[in-house]
């Protein structure tokens, strides 16, 4: 027969491994994987497209982001020059403050899976904040300056 203090010693080496394992992982659980990621233009109400198949018809838009990978975002709109812009995916200090704790903790499976998952990482620059030149005046500016000795 197991007599109540080893009962009551079992629930409570069970219920601290428990909690040893939602440790691990920090970032991905306080920070998630995703940040909201934000365009804007001037003049408003252009197109917003990125290279992993995001896209908003007007801009300013906000989209839901994987913060693992870099990314290019093109900006157009009839009448004016179309820009494209990369996007950085880098250690942020939250995400830095995340994994120091992990290792401190002892959660180095933690810090492997938050380092993998991009929970570490912010998109910068965020917001990205672009100003739409006209069509004519990219290409008339591009000429001047080609002409100039």
């Amino acid at each position: 027969m197991i007599s109540k203090r080893h009962a009551r010693f079992a629930v409570q080496a069970l219920t601290l491994a428990g909690l040893s394992l939602s440790l691990p992982a920090c970032a991905t659980i306080t920070r998630g994987t995703t940040q909201p990621f934000t365009v804007e233009s001037s003049p408003p109400g252009a197109r917003a497209s990125t290279s992993n198949g995001f896209q908003c018809e007007a801009t300013p838009c906000t989209f839901r982001m994987p913060r693992k990978d870099a990314f290019t975002v093109t900006i157009s709109r009839d009448g004016y020059a179309e820009q494209t812009h990369s996007i950085e995916s880098k250690m942020s200090g939250g995400g830095g403050a995340a994994l120091a704790g992990n290792v401190l903790v002892g959660g180095l499976i933690g810090a492997g899976v938050d380092a993998t998952s991009g929970a570490l990482n912010d998109l910068t620059p965020n917001p990205l904040i672009v100003t739409l030149e006209p069509a004519g005046a990219a290409k008339s500016a591009a000429a001047a300056s080609q002409a100039q000795p």
